[in-house]
């Protein structure tokens, strides 16, 4: 059985009308006798089914699946070596794919009150979202007790909640970044395909044709929004926290500027 699309649209066709298979489809299952035998209530309930397709549990276990994956990604690519409790682990992993599938599901939801084509950029929305919340939550741990700072040899200065919060969010705009080309160009370019004849008449190429264009951003975009930031990145003493600035300060008073691993 065929996957139901999440356009489902109950004010049209099914069926292309532009051919008669189509449209003697679409007519043969609205003359269908057996139509007579249903009630209002049991018509009124399969179209809330379906205008309900993209709320069903299906979606939010693929959305959970989805969160989980960027949740062990985030934190196998964090920063620091700071020790963390199997408790805390859970209660960061529960809090980030939960405040994520949330967050991701809630601006899905309003892409039936927007235009079609306004509506296709929504999904960005929601993972733009969602990574604003998975990665912070999934490295919460750098956030309370910070990462390691060194100097330009590499030698280690300390702790720093502040080169944490930078280091984050740098990942968090590549991450963004990394999104836009899969989930901007497909949209715009699947919208004018659509209204052509070569693929209203082979509506089964949309899935492949939208999968192969998504992946062609992506093999390009991945590595591209990784680099826009140094991977060995800097910050200023004079932004430090007032403790390990002081301890700096009385180490070597000759140092400005010091270098932290921001993660992926």
């Amino acid at each position: 059985m065929g996957e139901l699309p999440l356009d489902i649209n109950i004010q049209e066709p099914r069926w292309d009308q532009s051919t008669f298979l189509g449209r003697a489809r679409h007519f043969f299952t609205v003359t269908d006798p057996r139509n007579l035998l249903l009630s209002g209530a049991q018509l009124e309930a399969s179209r809330n089914i379906v205008q309900n397709y993209r709320k069903t549990p299906t979606v939010v276990f693929w959305q959970w699946v989805n969160q989980s994956f960027n949740a062990v990604v985030n934190y196998s690519n964090r920063s620091g070596d700071a020790p963390i409790t199997v408790r805390q682990l859970g209660t960061a992993y529960v809090s980030a794919t939960t405040g994520a599938v949330a967050t991701a599901l809630g601006l899905k939801s309003l892409t039936k009150h927007l235009p079609p084509l306004v509506s296709r950029f929504v999904p960005f929305a929601a993972v733009a979202a969602a990574n604003c919340i998975n990665i912070p939550l999934m490295r919460q741990r750098e956030l309370q007790v910070g990462i390691p700072v060194t100097d330009e040899a590499g030698q280690r200065l300390g702790h720093s909640v502040a080169a944490a919060k930078r280091g984050i969010f740098q990942v968090v705009v590549s991450r963004i970044c990394m999104a836009i080309p899969a989930m901007a160009i497909p949209p715009v370019i699947m919208d004018a395909l659509e209204k052509k004849d070569f693929l209203k008449r082979r509506p089964w190429l949309g899935a492949p044709l939208q999968v192969g264009l998504v992946g062609f951003c992506l093999v390009f975009a991945t590595p591209l929004c990784c680099a826009l930031f140094p991977q060995r990145s800097s910050i200023h003493v004079s932004r430090l926290e007032p403790e390990l600035r002081a301890q700096i300060r009385e180490q070597n008073p000759s140092i400005e500027v010091v270098y932290y691993n921001k993660g992926l």
